[in-house]
């Protein structure tokens, strides 16, 4: 694949290799539990506010988190670039990334450990949380089309790019023929509006506004390689796991209650995004959603990691065992 930049720069997450050490603790003063039972466990989670994060702003907000004794300081960062340094580094306890980022760390030497799912794709094809888009005349109607092609991701090297290929693959192109570009998802409809590339890949809630503009759907790359994929996780490092077991226990059974509220009260998960997003109530309303699975997908995790090795995002095989709980 030919990938250039455009508009950013390509943060390496092997910056964070020395930031092996640091404090891990959560704190010493939290507040009370519900039932009057003792102190809270105070812990820092890095977080995104994005419409991935929803299951876990909505289990702070229920007091789920306080049911299991944390009490949760969600830290929004805005790129996930920022969080895996911040936890290894021992400034949050806990984050949230995509999973290919955290295949990247691993294959870095970091040492980090998967403890909850974060959010899957929607398991629709045809209507998933993100897709690549085109203009109506750009002559590009299925995915091989895009041999020879400009398409920009939000980040190469990544989930955008490696799951993109996987499909031009799977419908016959070369993906080597594909130039992938970087580009923050707001900058992306006016340059395909103005010809600067010929294809744009945005998730929601940036995909249902591209298309309200009259943008076409050329794929669903990430339901395509696998409907039931794992997109994120929730994680920390071996240390901090290895050193406060109870608090990871507790952080992972919030987590999964959290996760199952969100994916059983679907309304409630979409209500939350106006509590830490700016996206468009008019969007909100109908964009779709992600799912939510309580339950780490340890195949996903191994699917992406042999697309991370055929597509270069890592020299060398990650030991998924070792990332996962």
């Amino acid at each position: 694949m030919r990938r250039r930049m455009i508009l950013a720069s390509l943060t390496s997450l092997a910056l964070v290799a020395a930031c092996s050490g640091g404090e891990t603790s959560g704190g010493s003063e939290g507040g009370e539990s519900p039932d009057g039972g003792g102190e809270l466990t105070p812990v820092r989670v890095g977080s995104l506010p994005i419409v991935d994060t929803a299951a876990i702003h909505l289990g702070v907000d229920q007091g789920i988190f306080a049911d299991h004794g944390l009490e949760v300081d969600l830290q929004l960062a805005q790129g996930g670039a920022a969080v895996v340094p911040a936890v290894v580094s021992g400034d949050y306890q806990f984050g949230f990334s995509n999973v290919p980022s955290l295949l990247v760390a691993s294959s870095q030497g970091l040492p980090l450990q998967i403890v909850a799912s974060g959010n899957s794709t929607s398991g629709d094809p045809d209507a998933d949380i993100g897709g690549v888009l085109t203009s109506p005349d750009s002559g590009i109607s299925a995915p091989a089309d895009l041999e020879g092609r400009t398409v920009a991701v939000n980040t190469l090297n990544n989930i955008g790019d490696v799951t993109i290929s996987e499909v031009v693959a799977q419908d016959g192109g070369d993906p080597d023929a594909v130039e992938f570009v970087e580009m923050a998802f707001p900058d992306m409809p006016a340059a395909l509006s103005s010809g600067q590339v010929d294809a744009i890949w945005v998730l929601e809630p940036f995909f249902s506004i591209a298309k309200g503009d009259g943008a076409q759907v050329v794929m669903h790359n990430f339901a395509e390689v696998d409907p039931d994929m794992m997109v994120a996780a929730y994680f920390t490092t071996g240390q901090y796991a290895e050193e406060n077991p109870e608090v990871v226990e507790q952080f992972t059974a919030a987590m999964e209650e959290s996760l199952a509220y969100a994916q059983d009260n679907p309304e409630e998960a979409r209500a939350i995004l106006s509590s830490y997003t700016e996206i468009d109530p008019a969007v909100t309303e109908t964009m779709t959603m992600p799912q939510f699975p309580a339950e780490i997908n340890a195949d996903s995790v191994q699917q992406m990691a042999d697309l991370a090795i055929e597509y270069g995002l890592v020299e060398q095989e990650v030991d998924v065992e070792a990332l996962l709980p």
